[in-house]
């Protein structure tokens, strides 16, 4: 596998929404090149696209034979709490009805859209396009927004159990009228986001794509202790435009966290040759490699690269030995903390900068392969 990190990686910015407050901010369309202010900015129709819950996808697509109560069993039978299961459905739909009905009273034209359904013929049909889940959702559909015009507007449908980074802050969850309002009033600001365009090579280029979303939800879930969204089925089909036998091929999605290449089978080393910028290739060995945008940079590239405290004491206590670093300074916490907040700080840059992040995960190579384990790439 030979991975090139350069500006065929960099992709179209993503129009989003934030700070729902008076601005006179500019931004270009990409499409006319002409400047329209938000103020100028009135969607006609919108598109709201929804995630699958982890109740519908157990009754709907796995056992959809199944009656209510057996499939109670079932799923105990796999140690999910059904109860659970059904009662973060229908606060889901309570929250859709609601979002919907907003949308009914200020007279705005909308399509709902599965997740299954969404593509880019309804992209090109939108002015605005609405996501109601979490982050995973607004992923998914800006993943498919291959222009700048249309933005994407996040609204977190779990407030309390999801951060939802992505989205609008959480006080708009149940006040969807005030969204809109806002936005036809113009009484907010333009937030880029940089996407990551990726070209394959290869003789397994045209390959159809295998949906890891679909394989995750045939597990029982875990999760919902922590703040992680839902996982979703997806179709697994193949995307619009792919051939066989394609030795290079531009893929039609943007990713607006991050790439990850590697082996789909985690337990196996990934054997790759890695350039960066054109500069030599060298080969390294693996358990893959992250890129990441500004979005992304908080992310798993940040939890793949970052120190805890622990770390840096232990390695100030080596440095002890070389630079005279007292033992005092060492059970310094407030020190301690400035090192791994300078240290850690600089991983993270904004998600409209024009440049990646990489990580190598578990770098087994040796000699000048580990040159390359970490770094930053900038488009001049």
């Amino acid at each position: 596998m030979l991975c090139r990190l350069g500006q065929k990686l960099i992709g179209r910015p993503l129009k989003t929404v934030r700070n729902l407050s008076a601005t006179d901010h500019l931004f270009c369309d990409a499409n006319s090149g002409n400047e329209i202010s938000e103020k100028d900015f009135n969607p006609k129709k919108a598109l709201l696209v929804r995630k699958v819950t982890r109740y519908e996808y157990e009754k709907l697509y796995l056992k959809p034979d199944l009656n209510e109560e057996d499939l109670k069993a079932y799923v105990k039978s796999k140690g999910s709490d059904y109860d659970a299961l059904v009662q973060r459905h229908d606060e889901y739909f309570r929250s859709l009805d609601e979002i919907q009905e907003a949308f009914v009273r200020k007279g705005t034209e909308f399509r709902l859209i599965h997740r299954y359904d969404y593509d880019r013929s309804l992209v090109d049909w939108a002015d605005v396009i609405f996501t109601a889940g979490g982050d995973g959702t607004f992923l998914m559909a800006a993943s498919k927004v291959g222009g700048r015009s249309r933005p994407v507007v996040g609204i977190n449908t779990d407030p309390l159990r999801s951060e939802g980074f992505l989205c609008l802050p959480k006080h708009f969850s149940k006040n969807i009228s005030a969204v809109l309002e806002k936005l036809s009033n113009g009484e907010f600001k333009w937030f880029w986001r940089q996407r990551i365009r990726l070209t394959m090579y290869g003789c397994h280029a045209g390959d159809m794509p295998i949906d890891l979303y679909s394989q995750q939800m045939l597990f029982p879930e875990y999760r919902f202790w922590e703040h992680v969204k839902e996982n979703e089925q997806v179709n697994n089909r193949r995307i619009d435009g792919a051939q066989d036998n394609l030795s290079r091929r531009v893929l039609p999605v943007l990713a607006l966290n991050e790439v990850f290449i590697g082996e789909c089978l985690s337990a196996r080393v990934s054997f790759y040759e890695l350039s960066v910028d054109g500069r030599s290739q060298l080969k390294q060995k693996s358990s893959g490699i992250t890129i990441c945008s500004g979005t992304g940079s908080t992310s798993w590239f940040f939890n793949i690269s970052n120190i805890t405290k622990a770390t840096a004491r232990e390695i100030l206590r080596i440095t002890e030995k070389y630079r005279g670093c007292s033992d005092a300074k060492l059970q310094d916490d407030e020190i301690l903390e400035k090192v791994v907040n300078e240290y850690n700080g600089a991983l993270l840059f904004g998600p409209s900068e024009l440049k990646m992040a990489y990580s190598v995960r578990d770098p087994l190579t040796t000699g000048s392969g580990l040159n390359l384990v970490c770094g930053t790439h900038m488009r001049s």
